[in-house]
């Protein structure tokens, strides 16, 4: 399992227009400026960026890029073990 921190902040940061040196890791989700439904957006850009499927239930998880990498990451080493989606550069 690696790390995804630099992947998960270019997303957040594409996603939702913000400067990368803005944007650290174990900062809260909130502090960014993203709620709830932006959370939500979030997960359907992972989802199709990474070509994953990422359950819904993980999203009380999606505290900080941080925290946001492990649930990728979790969701990119089941992907593999299914048969499912490559891990995408």
């Amino acid at each position: 399992m690696g790390d995804h921190r630099a992947e998960v902040t270019k997303v957040v940061c594409d996603t939702f227009r913000l400067d990368p040196a803005l944007v650290e890791p174990d900062a809260p989700l909130e502090e960014l400026g993203i709620d709830s439904k932006g959370r939500i957006k979030l997960l359907a850009a992972l989802e199709i960026y990474y070509g994953v499927t990422i359950d819904l239930d993980r999203l009380d998880r999606f505290t900080d890029v941080g925290s946001v990498a492990g649930v990728l990451a979790e969701a990119l080493e089941n992907g593999r073990e299914n048969g499912g989606a490559e891990e995408r550069r």
